[in-house]
């Protein structure tokens, strides 16, 4: 399983951000997920790359050229993809991830996250987004989300396709490289894929047990195979 990581290349000014995020890298290194990230060495997005290594963890980075060129990049990781442009960069995340988790970030980070929660509503893919909503950092982007439903601008459906969570949030395995996502213990709506769609349909979920990745600040919760903690048919 491959999980997308989106966050910030600033560290913020409260040591808990940093913490929460090597947390998370640990958790889905202990997993034996692999992460997808930025490719920097900086702030938050250093603090992941270099906890998940240094846990035995796989990452991947994937960065334009041009901030390569700045030198901005970590040499350290397993696969480095340099592409061109910012568009063939998210294109990217989204042919290689099978799930979309955002940290505390900037512009960046809501741009990266929002644009594959609305692949999703569009059926491009059927992937899972959440937020890890350390301090409720992505408190006023939940309430934004809710005065859209409540206006009139989003169906209720849109909305819960994505999760938020300030301690946990579980990735469910559906098959080998598809999953969904879970928050509380349930799992926010999907829509099915268009007919093919820009982006791999090898990745739709199909009907296997789902069993739990329990990321927290500091651990990871992985039941055994033989437990089958949750079912799941296809995503809706």
């Amino acid at each position: 399983m491959h999980v997308c990581v989106f966050c910030g290349s600033s560290l913020g000014n409260d040591p808990v951000y940093a913490d929460a995020a090597a947390g998370a890298a640990r958790a889905i290194a202990a997993a034996g997920a692999t992460i997808v990230y930025g490719g920097g060495r900086v702030g938050l997005m250093g603090v992941v790359a270099d906890t998940a290594l240094k846990s035995g963890g796989t990452v991947v980075g994937v960065m334009p050229r041009s901030l390569v060129e700045r030198e901005i990049a970590h040499h350290g990781l397993h696969q480095l993809h340099v592409v061109e442009t910012m568009h063939e960069r998210k294109t990217r995340f989204a042919e290689l991830a099978d799930a979309f988790v955002a940290l505390p970030g900037a512009a960046g980070t809501l741009e990266e996250i929002l644009e594959q929660w609305t692949w999703g509503q569009l059926g491009i893919h059927s992937k899972p987004c959440g937020f890890l909503n350390t301090k409720g950092y992505f408190d006023p982007i939940r309430a934004m989300i809710g005065r859209m439903v409540s206006e009139g601008f989003m169906i209720q459906e849109f909305a819960d396709m994505l999760a938020f969570s300030d301690r946990r949030i579980l990735f469910s395995l559906v098959s080998d490289r598809t999953c969904r996502l879970l928050t509380n213990g349930r799992a926010p709506a999907v829509r099915r894929c268009r007919r093919d769609p820009p982006v791999s349909a090898a990745l739709r979920p199909s009907r296997y047990p789902c069993f739990p990745i329990e990321i927290t600040a500091s651990s990871v919760r992985l039941p055994s195979r033989s437990q089958n903690v949750w079912k799941s048919g296809p995503s809706r």
